[in-house]
């Protein structure tokens, strides 16, 4: 019964096509720093999408980081230093 629902999905109008998902991949590709610098231009899209996944998860865990410091150091400054800093982060 879901591949029913599948084929009446695609049979609209919204239907992506091949030529897009590959469009879209070659774009993915490009905003990825570890496959952007390589230099063969072959890569298959599961490594692209899966290459993809890890850089977003990567970026999660560097942005936790970077808030977990950025705490420590409001903490650690008198209350002046702070409000100067908020209001930066606020621009």
């Amino acid at each position: 019964m879901s591949s029913r629902r599948s084929r009446s999905r695609q049979s609209g109008s919204s239907r992506i096509t091949d030529d897009q998902i590959d469009d879209l991949v070659t774009k993915l590709q490009q905003l990825l720093p570890e496959i952007r610098n390589r230099h063969s231009d072959k890569v298959s899209a599961a490594k692209v999408l899966q290459d993809t996944c890890n850089y977003i998860r990567s970026l999660h865990r560097e942005v936790d980081d970077l808030s977990e410091r950025l705490s420590e150091l409001l903490a650690t400054t008198d209350s002046a230093q702070a409000a100067i800093i908020r209001s930066l982060l606020m621009q």
